[in-house]
C-alpha cells in the first residue's frame, strides 16, 4: 500500500475503532429523511459544533442534473485543497490526451547483435516503470542476441526544468509522497522500508524492503511502538547515507510501508537497468545520463508502454498517487503548442485552457502542481463541484467516475462510509481535509459536492468523521 504520512508531524491515523462502527451503523440503519430545505441547517450545525470554531469550512452541494444549489458555505472563497487538486489534473488530462494515452519509452541501438556500440532508453516520463518491465524488457534484447553494450545511454532529457517542485516542503521531499519527477522513472522514484510494531515502548523494527539497499544506507531508528489509542506518524530525514525514522505505530497494528525518495533518479534508473541486463547475461561497458534532447540514434529495438490512462487515473484518484499526478501534469504541459523548459508551468497552463473549455472559471482556482502537495494551491469548493458537474456531461464521464474511490471499497475510502452510492476523491494534509465527489441517496435525486476544511486545529481523523457525518446526512435527503 502506498505510504500515507505527509511528512513530519501527518498523522496517517485512521479513525478510531468505535467512531467506524458508528459510521458503518449510520450508513445502513434507517434514519429521518432530511428536507433539501434542512440541508443547510443540517450542516450547519455539523461545522458549528465547539471543537470545530477556529476551522474555516467550504461547503458546495448542488443536484447533478440541474446544478440547483442545495447549501453553500464560502464555496467561492480559496482553501487549501490537498489531495482533492488531483481532480483538476486528472480531469484535464482525460479530456486532453483520451482514456486510451499510453506512455511509451522506445529502445534505440546501434551496432549488430551480438554487440551494440550504443543503446538507448529514451524517457518519456512514464510514473508506472517498474523493476518487472526493466527485466522484461532487457529479456526481449537477450532473445535478439545482444550479449555486450559498450554504451548504455539514459535519454532523461524528455521533461526538462525541476524535478521536484519548489513550492513542495522540504519535509514532504524526503518521502515517496514527495519523489522527484524525471523522465526515466523507475519503481515511482522511491524505494521502501517496513516498519513492524513491537510491544509498547519498543522502537519499530525496520527493515529494508530490497536487503542490497542496506550496503547503500544507513538507519537511525528513533521510532516506538505505542498503545492502540495513540495517534501513529511517521517521519522520515535523509542525510547523506543515513535515513532517520522517526514516529510511532500502535503496537498490533500491520507493519506499514515507507516509502523513501531517490535522490538521483536518473543514477537510480541506471542502476536497475543495469541490474536487468546483467542477469541477462548482457554486459554493459560506459553508462551515460543524458540530459538535454539528442537526435535518436539507431533503429528501435523495443519499447515498453504503460497502461491507459483510463487505468492511470485510478491510481491517482483511488489511491492519490502524488508522482503519477506529476507526471501526467508534465506530460500535459507537453501537448503545449508552444515548447517549454518548465513542463510543470506549461501543464498548468493546458490544464487551465483546457478547463475554461469545460465551463470551469479559471478565477475560482489557482494550482501550482498537479498533485495537491503544495501549500500554495487554492481550490474553491464551487471550483469543484463545477468541474463534477462538467465532466458527467463528457463523453469520458463514466472513465472518470471509475477512477474515484468508491466508499467502503477501495483507495483512500476503503475503510469509511461502507454501503452508501458514494464515488469521491479524498484529501488530506496538516490542517487540511477534504472530500468531493458524486453521492446518490436512496431517495433523492444524484448530488455533487465538495466539502473542505482549513485551519481546524484539531487532529484530522476528528474532522474526517465531522465529513463523514455531513454526507450521511445528504444520504438522507428524500422530497418532502
Amino acid at each position: 500500500m502506498p505510504y500515507c504520512a505527509q511528512i513530519a508531524l501527518i498523522s496517517c491515523l485512521s479513525l478510531a475503532i468505535g467512531q467506524n462502527l458508528a459510521l458503518a451503523k449510520d450508513a445502513v440503519q434507517p434514519a429521518e429523511r432530511v428536507c433539501p430545505a434542512q440541508v443547510g441547517d443540517g450542516l450547519k450545525a455539523i461545522a458549528n459544533q465547539p471543537q470545530f470554531q477556529p476551522a474555516r469550512w467550504g461547503i458546495a452541494v448542488q443536484t447533478l442534473a440541474t446544478g440547483t444549489t442545495l447549501y453553500a458555505q464560502d464555496a467561492e472563497k480559496y482553501f487549501l485543497p490537498a489531495s482533492t487538486a488531483k481532480l483538476l489534473t486528472t480531469a484535464a488530462s482525460l479530456q486532453r490526451l483520451g482514456a486510451d494515452f499510453r506512455w511509451r519509452t522506445p529502445v534505440y541501438g546501434q551496432g549488430s547483435a551480438p554487440s551494440l556500440s550504443r543503446l538507448t532508453i529514451a524517457g518519456q516520463g512514464d510514473p508506472s516503470l517498474s523493476q518487472a518491465q526493466l527485466n522484461a524488457l532487457a529479456q526481449q534484447l537477450h532473445q535478439q542476441g545482444v550479449r555486450q553494450v559498450q554504451t548504455l545511454v539514459l535519454d532523461d532529457s524528455y521533461f526538462q526544468g525541476d524535478r521536484i517542485n519548489p513550492t513542495w516542503e522540504w519535509e514532504d521531499t524526503q518521502s515517496g509522497d514527495g519523489a522527484p519527477v524525471n523522465s526515466l522513472i523507475v519503481d515511482q522514484n522511491q524505494f521502501e522500508i517496513l516498519a513492524r510494531p513491537q510491544t509498547v515502548g519498543q522502537p519499530l523494527k525496520l527493515a529494508f524492503v530490497d536487503p542490497r539497499l542496506s550496503q547503500q544506507w544507513q538507519l537511525a531508528n528513533t521510532t516506538r511502538t505505542v498503545n492502540a489509542d495513540q495517534p501513529e506518524v511517521i517521519t522520515i530525514e535523509r542525510q547523506a547515507s543515513l535515513i532517520k525514522i522517526g514516529g510511532q505505530l500502535q503496537t498490533g497494528a500491520a507493519p506499514e510501508t515507507i516509502g523513501v525518495a531517490v535522490v538521483n533518479p536518473a543514477e537510480n534508473f541506471a542502476q536497475h537497468f543495469r541490474q536487468a541486463l546483467s542477469a541477462q547475461q548482457i554486459q554493459v561497458g560506459q553508462t551515460v545520463i543524458q540530459t538535454q534532447p539528442t537526435p535518436v540514434a539507431g533503429p528501435e529495438l523495443a519499447a515498453i508502454a504503460s497502461p491507459p490512462l483510463a487505468e492511470i487515473l485510478k491510481e491517482i484518484n483511488q489511491n492519490s498517487n502524488n508522482l503519477y499526478a506529476e507526471a501526467l501534469l508534465k506530460r500535459l504541459g507537453m501537448t503545449s503548442a508552444q515548447p517549454s523548459d518548465q513542463p510543470t508551468a506549461a501543464g498548468l497552463t493546458v490544464l487551465a485552457a483546457t478547463l475554461s473549455a469545460l465551463g470551469i472559471n479559471p478565477q475560482f482556482y489557482q494550482l501550482a502542481d498537479g498533485s495537491g502537495l503544495s501549500r500554495r494551491n487554492l481550490v474553491s469548493p464551487i471550483s469543484l463541484v463545477q468541474l463534477l458537474r462538467a465532466m458527467q456531461q463528457t463523453p469520458s464521464a463514466k472513465v472518470f467516475r471509475d477512477s474515484l474511490a468508491i466508499a467502503g471499497t477501495n483507495g483512500t475510502l476503503a475503510g469509511r462510509l461502507p454501503n452508501l452510492s458514494l464515488q469521491v476523491k479524498t484529501g488530506s494534509l496538516t490542517g487540511v481535509v477534504a472530500l468531493s465527489g458524486y453521492l446518490k441517496p436512496p431517495q433523492y435525486e444524484p448530488v455533487v459536492f465538495s466539502l473542505i476544511v482549513n485551519q481546524s486545529g484539531q487532529p484530522n481523523p476528528i474532522v474526517r468523521q465531522a465529513i463523514d457525518q455531513m454526507v450521511l446526512l445528504l444520504n438522507r435527503l428524500g422530497p418532502c
